[in-house]
This record gives C-alpha cells, structure tokens and sequence, in this order.
C-alpha cells in the first residue's frame, strides 16, 4: 500500500515533460484558435458600450439645449403675457380718461344749454313782467289821468317805467 501512495507523490520526469508540453500545446491551441475571438468579441462589446455612452452624452446634451430653449421660450411668453397686460392696462387707462373728458365736455355742455335756457326765460319772463306792468300801468295811468294817450306817449312811459323797474332790480 505504501507503493500506490508512494506514486501519488513522486515526481516522474516524463510525466512533468508531457504536462509541460500538453500545457503548451493547448495555450498555442487557445491562443490560435480562441483567443483573437474572444477578443474580437471583447473590442466589439466595448466599442458598442462607448458608442452608447457617446449617444447618451449626445442624447443628454440635446436634453440640456431643449431644456434651455423651453426656459428661454417660457421667459419670452411671460414677458410677452407681461407686455400685453401692460398695454392692455395703458389703453384702458386711456379710454377711461377719453370717457371722463367726454363726460365733462358733455356735463359743461349741458350746464351751458341749462345756463343759456335760463337766461333766455328770465329775459322772456321779464319781457313778461314787462309787458304785464306796462298794461297795468296802462290802466292805471289811463284812470288817473283819465285821458287818452298817444300811442307813442305810451310806449315813453312804458320804457321808462321798464326802466325804472330794471334799474330796482
């Protein structure tokens, strides 16, 4: 028994030789047959890796432009809103203005008219009065005196009655 551990343990030279010379042969073998495959393989994966991260920077850095242009296009529609509130807001200032001078051209108007209304009917309502006095002061003369008067006598003392009174008011 000692003889089949014994094998186990030694070194046989021809053995290392063989194992030497199978190790070479595959390593020749590997190396002609699989390993430019294999890297082969390798290169591919790893241009197809850096081609997607250059498309992904690419992709991110279109990202970042559109982001930069929706920021930009929101600022202009916001100053643009801003503008035409503003100009909406002048114009209405303007027109409430124009109404408000229409409307005092229109009060000052109508105040003139009422003014020049009134100074016509007091002149027509003194014209009146006028006109009433002298017929009373017609009659009164014309008991007092109790004669006839020329008409152009009348009209004197009609005048001057009307002046008289004119002057008192």
């Amino acid at each position: 028994m000692s003889a089949i551990y014994q094998s186990l343990v030694t070194i046989d030279p021809i053995t290392l030789i063989c194992t030497i010379c199978n190790l070479f042969i595959q390593i020749f073998l590997f190396k002609h047959f699989l390993f430019d495959k294999v890297m082969a393989v390798l290169d591919a994966r790893r241009k197809a890796a850096e081609a997607e991260l250059t498309e992904a920077r690419n992709a991110r850095t279109d990202a970042e432009t559109m982001k930069a242009e929706y920021e930009q296009n929101m600022a202009d529609a916001k100053a643009q809103a801003n503008a035409i509130v503003a100009a909406a807001q002048k114009t209405a200032t303007a027109r409430s203005e124009e109404l408000i001078g229409e409307a005092r051209s229109q009060a000052a108007q109508i105040k003139q008219k009422a003014e020049e209304d009134i100074a016509q009917e007091r002149k027509k309502a003194v014209n009146d009065l006028k006109n009433e006095i002298g017929g009373i002061a017609m009659d009164i003369a014309s008991k007092v005196v109790e004669r006839e008067i020329r008409e152009e006598d009348h009209r004197d003392l009609i005048d001057e009655f009307i002046r008289n009174v004119g002057d008192a008011s």
